[in-house]
């Protein structure tokens, strides 16, 4: 079924959909959004995006892509840009401050794409893993360490008593 469906062998970011061919049709799904509100440019619809470009057939409508323009109704990526410059630098602080400029991420990703599709078997991250694990509540104590400290404490009211106790008298 991968070679008879291949999906978008080269990424543009216009709408991709599977036609379905003579023997069998395309792996078909529906995307359930679950409680996340479906707001114009949620990242969800990108991931929508990526399943469509992958090749799967998924129902689905440009209005809720990011950059989709209501008075014009096309998808324009460069809206946000030119209309709202400081959620543009927002958004995209990382991309700014690594030096990536809009027609790099063409590339980056034209490049991603080629090298995903020459080998498309995932491999492992090679973190390190953490040193030590931070812990924010307090370890549980067990019943003889419980009852040591109970009898410290005791023993401080005790002699604090007795010394207020010396002190009256």
């Amino acid at each position: 079924m991968d070679e008879e469906y291949e999906g978008n062998v080269e990424a543009t970011g216009e709408d991709f959909s599977v036609e379905p061919a003579e023997t069998r049709r395309p792996f078909r799904a529906l995307l359930d959004v679950g409680l996340i509100r479906t707001t114009t440019g949620n990242r969800v619809f990108g991931a929508l995006k990526g399943a469509l470009d992958g090749g799967l057939d998924i129902p689905h409508s440009d209005k809720r892509f990011a950059g989709f323009d209501k008075e014009k109704k096309e998808l324009d990526a460069e809206t946000l840009m030119e209309d709202e410059p400081e959620k543009y630098q927002s958004h995209f602080s990382e991309y700014i401050k690594r030096g990536i400029d809009a027609d790099g991420i063409e590339g980056l990703y034209k490049k991603v794409h080629a090298a995903i599709r020459a080998d498309p078997t995932i491999k492992k991250s090679e973190k390190q893993p953490p040193k030590e694990h931070k812990r924010y509540n307090l370890k549980k104590l067990t019943y003889e360490e419980r009852k040591t400290k109970l009898i410290a404490r005791l023993q401080a009211l005790n002699s604090a008593a007795g010394c207020a106790d010396e002190d009256d008298e």
